[in-house]
């Protein structure tokens, strides 16, 4: 039986709807949205601040502290494995 392969980026552990591109999409629908149907500047600023906040978590942070927890095989470079 073939060994699975390592775990080298923390977006392999999540599912297709919480992946970066899911993420962006979903804040700038819904901060987009706020400003669509409102038209209010300062209501679509109070829902984007939440949502910057989590998609920054998501999308910095949480990929970092995954790396660095070591929960992650390091990266091997194909062109160099030497690296």
């Amino acid at each position: 039986m073939p060994d699975p392969a390592p775990i080298t980026s923390p977006w392999q552990l999540k599912p297709w709807w919480c992946q970066p591109w899911s993420i962006m999409l979903t804040g700038c629908a819904i901060v987009g949205g706020s400003w669509f149907l409102l038209h209010l500047l300062w209501l679509t600023a109070l829902v984007a601040v939440p949502i910057v906040v989590w998609m920054s978590f998501f999308l910095l942070l949480w990929p970092r502290l995954m790396r660095e927890a070591g929960l992650l095989e390091p990266h091997q470079n194909t062109d160099n494995p030497n690296v």
